[in-house]
């Protein structure tokens, strides 16, 4: 456990400071886990009110380690710990971090544009992001382990996205917004054993369209 610890610190610190913040919840509002005040409190986004105040613009990354209930916390958990040993082996333990709240970062940008009413929480902007930027290193990259573990996480995407449609209360907006935030963030920044796997102007273009695309819609949207 130490070893694993030592090797892959990010994804084991993500959990540990997920459950903190979700065992929190718990503990000082008596399980009641689900209500959106609650869930706002302790870190949510709800984009009427940064348009309201702009000064909370920390909430666009807060909400990516705050869970409405059991039954997410558990199965964003189970999923960080699955695909982030294996993307911070493929980028390294600061480049993952890089990826993951960028990922969840322009999730919840992309909530606050186009459903500023929704109360926004979950690691699954930063999970979508990361399953599509393993997508992206395996396609493009020469690893036969990662192009088969990029195919899978393909299909997943897609089931996933199709099951979003027929759920109302899964934020699918801020689920297509992680997908796009980790396939901008694939390509800009480096994987450890294939840093030309995109040419320098590629990595500029990735970077000017996620700061484009980030800044824009908060300025439209506030």
């Amino acid at each position: 456990m130490m070893t694993e610890l030592k090797r892959r610190p990010v994804t084991f610190g993500l959990l540990m400071l997920t459950t903190i913040i979700f065992m929190a919840i718990q503990i000082f509002r008596f399980g009641n886990t689900t209500s959106s005040q609650t869930i706002f409190e302790f870190g949510g986004m709800h984009g009427l009110y940064l348009k309201y105040d702009p000064s909370q613009l920390w909430r666009l990354m807060t909400p990516i380690f705050v869970h409405i209930g059991w039954q997410h916390f558990l199965f964003n958990i189970f999923a960080i710990y699955v695909v982030g040993q294996l993307a911070e082996q493929v980028w390294g333990s600061w480049r993952f971090l890089i990826l993951y709240l960028l990922s969840g970062i322009m999730g919840n940008v992309f909530t606050l544009f186009l459903t500023p009413d929704v109360v926004a929480a979950g690691a699954s902007t930063s999970i979508f992001g990361v399953f599509a930027a393993i997508t992206v290193a395996g396609y493009f990259g020469r690893n036969p382990y990662l192009k088969q573990m990029g195919q899978s996480y393909q299909a997943l995407i897609v089931v996933n996205l199709i099951f979003n449609l027929f759920m109302p209360n899964v934020g699918l907006v801020g689920h297509i917004g992680g997908l796009v935030g980790g396939l901008l963030a694939a390509v800009f920044l480096p994987t450890l054993h294939e840093k030309k796997m995109f040419q320098t102007w590629q990595r500029l273009l990735a970077g000017g369209v996620y700061l484009l695309l980030t800044l824009g819609m908060i300025f439209l949207a506030l």
